[in-house]
């Protein structure tokens, strides 16, 4: 043993004296070591840090840890990954109860939340259609006796103001365009509205005045918006208490027992709110906490530029006392004498870093209390019509209940995109027979005398059949009758079905379902739980596939893959070339050395002290600058860790689970960037090893001759 200890110890002399007699190869070798290394472990940090905040993210947000969906569905089941509105082509689990009951006797899952997913377009109206709306209120309760006279003229005048700023914008077009630009019909409908005869009419055909202004000007309002609503039907109450990141921000949860929608945080100030209040909010925020600025960024610049001119979203909202009190804000606050609200509120707006935290407080101090920031609001109605799974138009009247956000995740769409309602109101959108409907459809069959016949007396029931012993009239129902039957019960039924009516919670875990979150007690076990929730549909007679959260995101959960791939490709790279270099290095250390050499073989050194000699100059190197580059690596880590990484855009908020990632180091990251560098820095030493051996000492004497 002390023999093999003191030929290591002269192979160790004899190897570092060598690198210091080549110090410039050497470094040029250990500065590409050190470079990979370095990459290795700052990469695998950064990649392990967002892994584990994206599946905090996902599972957190509505996939949980595993999302179970029917086996024979056609397409697979992609949560975040779909962005078609009516989401994948799923086949429904008949009975969701029966599947919980299965899976919550796999030793590993914890609880287990019904879904379902869908999507909608959901008209949202303009400004005119809410005035007129109101206007055509007041009329109607005036007919129906009300004392609302002293209301009727305000509202008319509102009507009259945004009659005004129609004509106005349109006479605008006209001269920036051309005349031909704008229709003659709408030219003559705004020339109607504006006429004083026109609203002399009103008092004496007030619906027939309104039903025009609806249908001819309520159109030239260009501020209606289609809602785009993608929505999760569940469990309220299981999915509240089984993804705890979820928080109500403006209301309250769903009640149990009733209907209701509530929209994502997200969703709610991108699409409902003021578009120009939502511009100003994301100018706010990404000066303040992104530490972004108007001069500099051309988002920000464009946004500003949108909300100068498209100001009309506001004028149609204001009367003419609104107007006047606006007039008199923007004044004294512009230091301007410019009487034109529009104007005024166009240099309002055109707003730069020296001026937007005073005029942002300005805006909700001053200008919002009097406009309408939402176009539904908590507690509204939202009428939802979707296709069903078949293809036909269902509907359904909704209360809105509130927003609710995901904690941590308030800026990011990718986990505010989706909004929730009850599974029974989904269950009716997407065309699945419930309990309710089965008892309404019996209800209108008994009441309009309608029963079911066989088919093979079909025939003769409708045609060839005569009864034995004649009907008295009152048992007759005409056609005529019947109709009214049906609308009499139509109309019960809408009454019956209005957007609070209760339910029985039992049917929430009765019914069917298109997939369901599954939330583990032990993520590690993530694959085997999967295949024990299959085994135990299978013993249920249901049809399962399982799939982990990474999978059920779609192609959002493909990104950390990708990044992955991308950081391992690059190391190969890098380390490849290093392979080369350190190779050739040692190449030409080798023949420059063959006199060495030969006189080492000449005195008695084996082949193998030859090659041990090389590989422990490579190792020496290769662990040498590994090192400094992974404690390099590792302060780079820890410094990026106090300061945080900042998510640059929505996107990378979601992958960052948060404003900011800050990444930690494992022992394993360490360990792979040292394992690396060293296999290479062997794999490099193998060929200048066999040159050496092949060395003899007549090749050495002949170099000193």
């Amino acid at each position: 043993m002390r023999g093999y200890l003191d030929t290591l110890k002269v192979i160790v002399v004899i190897a570092f004296r060598n690198l210091f007699a080549s110090r410039l190869k050497t470094l040029i070798v250990g500065g590409i070591i050190l470079f990979g290394s370095m990459l290795v472990v700052v990469g695998t940090a950064l990649v392990d840090s967002v892994d584990a905040s994206m599946s905090r993210s996902i599972i957190g947000s509505v996939t949980g840890h595993i999302q179970v969906y029917n086996a024979k569905s056609a397409d697979e089941l992609a949560v975040m990954g779909n962005f078609q509105m009516e989401g994948a082509d799923l086949e429904q689990i008949d009975d969701f109860k029966t599947m919980r009951e299965a899976l919550l006797k796999v030793p590993n899952v914890k609880t287990v939340v019904p879904m379902g997913l869908s999507g909608a377009m959901v008209p949202a109206g303009n400004s005119v259609d809410v005035v007129l709306e109101k206007l055509r209120d007041l009329v109607r309760r005036q007919q129906a006796g009300e004392d609302v006279k002293a209301a009727i003229p305000s509202q008319k005048d509102h009507v009259r103001q945004i009659v005004a700023v129609l004509a106005t914008d349109m006479a605008n077009v006209g001269k920036v365009l051309n005349d031909k630009a704008v229709a003659p019909e709408e030219r003559a409908a705004i020339a109607r509205a504006t006429a004083p005869d026109f609203w002399d009419e009103f008092d004496q055909d007030p619906l027939g005045t309104l039903e025009f202004l609806e249908n001819r000007i309520a159109p030239l309002a260009s501020d209606a918006d289609m809602l785009f609503l993608r929505y999760v039907g569940t469990d309220p109450a299981a999915f509240a208490k089984s993804f705890d990141r979820m928080k109500i921000v403006d209301g309250t949860t769903i009640p149990p027992g009733r209907r209701g929608f509530l929209f994502s945080k997200w969703m709610y100030e991108g699409q409902v709110k003021l578009k120009t209040a939502h511009r100003l909010d994301v100018i706010h925020d990404a000066i303040l906490k992104r530490d972004k600025a108007i001069a500099t960024d051309p988002d920000l610049q464009r946004l500003v530029k949108q909300n100068a001119t498209e100001v009309k979203e506001i004028m149609l909202q204001l009367d003419s006392q609104q107007t006047d009190a606006f007039r008199a804000k923007l004044q004294k606050e512009l230091a301007s004498q410019e009487s034109d609200v529009s104007k005024l509120l166009a240099e309002f707006f055109r707003v730069d870093d020296g001026n937007i935290i005073r005029r942002y407080k300005f805006f909700y101090d001053e200008l919002a209390p009097s406009l309408t920031l939402y176009r539904v609001r908590v507690g509204d109605t939202l009428t939802i019509k979707a296709f069903t799974k078949s293809g036909y138009v269902q509907s359904r009247n909704l209360r809105v209940y509130g927003t609710f956000t995901f904690e941590g995740l308030e800026d990011s769409h990718l986990a505010g995109n989706l909004n929730l309602m009850d599974m029974v109101s989904f269950r009716e959108l997407y065309g699945f027979a419930t309990p309710e409907r089965d008892r309404e459809i019996q209800a209108i069959k008994a009441a309009a005398g309608l029963k079911e016949i066989d088919r093979d007396h079909a025939e003769a029931e409708l045609f060839g059949a005569q009864p034995s012993e004649p009907e008295s009239p009152a048992a007759v129902a005409t056609v005529d009758d019947a109709d009214a039957v049906l609308r009499g019960l139509a109309g019960k039924h809408r009454r019956e079905r209005r957007e609070d009516q209760a339910y029985d919670p039992a049917q929430l875990e009765q019914g069917v379902v298109l997939n369901a979150a599954v939330i583990v007690r032990d993520p590690r076990r993530i694959p085997q739980t999967m295949r024990d929730i299959e085994a135990a549909g299978t013993r249920a007679g249901l049809t399962l596939k399982a799939i982990d959260w990474q999978k059920a995101s779609g192609l959002v959960g493909q990104f950390v893959t990708m990044i992955r791939y991308v950081l391992y490709i690059s190391v190969l790279i890098i380390f490849a070339v290093a392979l080369v270099v350190i190779n050739n290095a040692l190449v030409m250390t080798t023949l420059e050395r063959i006199a060495e050499i030969g006189t080492l073989r000449a005195v008695g050194a084996q082949r193998r002290f030859l090659l041990g000699m090389l590989l422990v100059e490579a190792l020496a190197v290769g662990g040498l600058f590994g090192g400094i580059g992974s404690a390099l690596g590792a302060g780079i880590v820890a410094v990026l860790r106090i300061v945080g990484i900042p998510a640059v855009n929505d996107i990378f908020y979601f992958f960052f689970s948060g404003p900011r990632l800050h990444p930690g180091l494992s022992v394993a990251n360490l360990a792979i960037a040292l394992a690396i560098v060293l296999v290479v820095s062997g794999a490099s030493s193998i060929y200048p090893g066999l040159i050496a051996m092949r060395v003899s000492p007549r090749q050495a004497m002949q170099s000193d001759e």
